[in-house]
């Protein structure tokens, strides 16, 4: 199994913060997944806490088998993309998880409403093959990558496996040695 991201950080990922900071945190997740959810948030305090000293990166790893409306996410996330609001509909995905699941796609239109989206627009987005593509080739990467589950991170290219207090840490040792 690899233990190295396979697939480089690019401008095509979807990113938050500066692409040349120290560390470069990248998430394979799974919109449905209730691990993920509980990740959430660390990630959100690892950002505030370090700032622009770390870039996220978010990729599609919908595991479709074990969470049915974890494809469905993850295009209506690309579909908010295309209207410039694929990290509104990321944040909104996970702090509603217990609220949109039990009811799929209904759910999912809700978050729709919830952030003022065109649903048309997002609707025509989704069944562009750029969509698809780009939720596969994300997939597909992870797999290269040695992602079994979700979420998968890795740090400056290099799989992580521990707990969130661990992460922190060799975070902050990164970002200390980059000074």
């Amino acid at each position: 199994m690899s233990t190295t991201l396979a697939v480089p950080v690019s401008a095509d990922d979807h990113i938050q913060g500066d692409p040349g900071a120290p560390v470069t945190l990248v998430e394979y997740g799974d919109f449905q997944c209730p691990a993920c959810a509980m990740a959430y948030p660390l990630v959100k305090a690892i950002q505030r806490r370090h700032g622009a000293d770390v870039a996220f990166v978010f990729r599609h790893f919908p595991l479709a088998e074990a969470h049915p409306f974890a494809r469905l996410a993850a295009e209506v996330a690309e579909g908010a993309a295309a209207q410039g609001r694929f990290w509104d509909m990321h944040d909104w995905l996970y702090e509603n998880q217990d609220d949109w699941v039990p009811y799929g796609a209904e759910g999912l239109e809700a978050g729709l409403r919830a952030l003022s989206l065109d649903e048309a627009r997002v609707a025509e987005a989704m069944r562009s093959p750029a969509v698809e593509a780009r939720i596969r080739h994300d997939f597909m990467g992870g797999v290269r990558s040695g992602v079994n589950g979700t979420p998968g991170f890795y740090v400056n290219g290099a799989l992580f496996q521990g707990d969130f207090d661990t992460l922190q840490q060799v975070i902050a040792e990164v970002i200390a040695q980059s000074r």
